[in-house]
């Protein structure tokens, strides 16, 4: 797939020149159309135009008036086939995969951050997961919590809000994780009491045969290089498009699965093992905010375009 992508415009007829000439002016931007008069809310010209994923902040920030007077949409492209798209993606800087799109960065990392009921379910069911897991020491059921995890999209914002100096954002982050994790862990919490009260678990469940999930309790150097890693993978996964399953596995590993069995380990009264798995996921979440934030530092000293435009997310309530 071509890193390309298609920006459409509405532009007030009077301006639609200082739109076209910066298109224009912009290496990596090809098959420029302009319908006058086409739009209808809000009125104004029509325009189209395809451009290198690398060339996109830059175009990005010199039209960024059209917010308020008109409107700006970028779309992905999965078929391209056009010499000109070919000869402007060759033109434009550097590799798109490598480029951030700042504005669709900023965008996606506030809708990261919604506190939906499908976040709360998917980050509750998640933790249930992980504490069968630990009761039953299946590896398969934990693993299958670190995919259904939903929490990174915070953690991502959490990096982006520190890289920006946005602490308005970097707080929203801070809720979101704080309200998910103890809705998460009340939930666990809940089921795992019932479950000891039907006689389905005791205070024995976590101690014997359980070797294999032993690191959910046992922060150490290793939690922490494991968590600067995964922040590292997670923040490139999002900013270069190449998210996958097993990107979500590996950002999500000591995250859920900690929170999961502190809560099963507060029902049955492990009190030590709550402060383990509680100190894990404190650990690991602090480890993949630090590499987040520094991975996009490189990012944007790579790609200093879009940066002054900022970001929305930053500002909203």
């Amino acid at each position: 797939m071509r890193r390309v992508l298609h920006l459409r415009l509405i532009s007030p007829p009077d301006r639609t020149h200082e739109v076209i000439e910066v298109l224009e002016g912009c290496t990596g931007v090809t098959n420029i159309a302009v319908l006058p008069g086409a739009a209808r809310a809000p009125r104004g010209d029509l325009i189209f135009c395809d451009m290198a994923r690398e060339s996109a902040n830059e175009v990005i920030d010199r039209v960024n008036w059209l917010e308020q007077e008109g409107s700006i949409a970028v779309e992905h492209i999965d078929l391209s086939i056009s010499r000109a798209a070919e000869r402007a993606e060759a033109d434009a800087p550097g590799e798109g995969d490598d480029a951030v799109v700042w504005a669709a960065l900023a965008q996606r990392v506030d809708d990261d951050l919604r506190l939906t009921w499908a976040y709360l379910a998917f980050i509750a069911i998640a933790a249930q997961l992980a504490g069968i897991g630990v009761v039953t020491n299946s590896l398969v059921l934990i693993v299958g919590a670190m995919v259904l995890g939903p929490e990174f999209g915070a953690i991502a914002a959490a990096c982006f809000g520190l890289l920006t100096r946005r602490w308005r954002l970097v707080g929203r982050a801070i809720t979101t994780l704080a309200i998910g994790f103890a809705v998460a862990i009340a939930i666990t919490f809940a089921c795992a009491f019932v479950s000891r009260g039907l006689g389905w678990i005791d205070a024995r469940s976590l101690d014997i045969g359980h070797e294999e999930v032993q690191f959910i309790v046992k922060p150490d150097r290793w939690s922490f290089i494991v968590a600067l890693l995964a922040g590292a993978a997670g923040v490139l996964s999002v900013t270069a498009g190449k998210s996958s399953a097993l990107v979500g596995v590996f950002i999500s590993v000591t995250t859920i699965p900690a929170a999961g069995y502190a809560a099963v380990a507060m029902a049955l009264g492990n009190w030590p093992e709550v402060g383990g798995s509680a100190l894990q996921l404190a650990v690991n979440i602090a480890g993949m905010v630090i590499s987040g934030t520094a991975v996009l530092y490189v990012q944007r000293r790579i790609w200093p375009q879009g940066m002054s435009r900022g970001s929305s997310a930053g500002t909203r309530p």
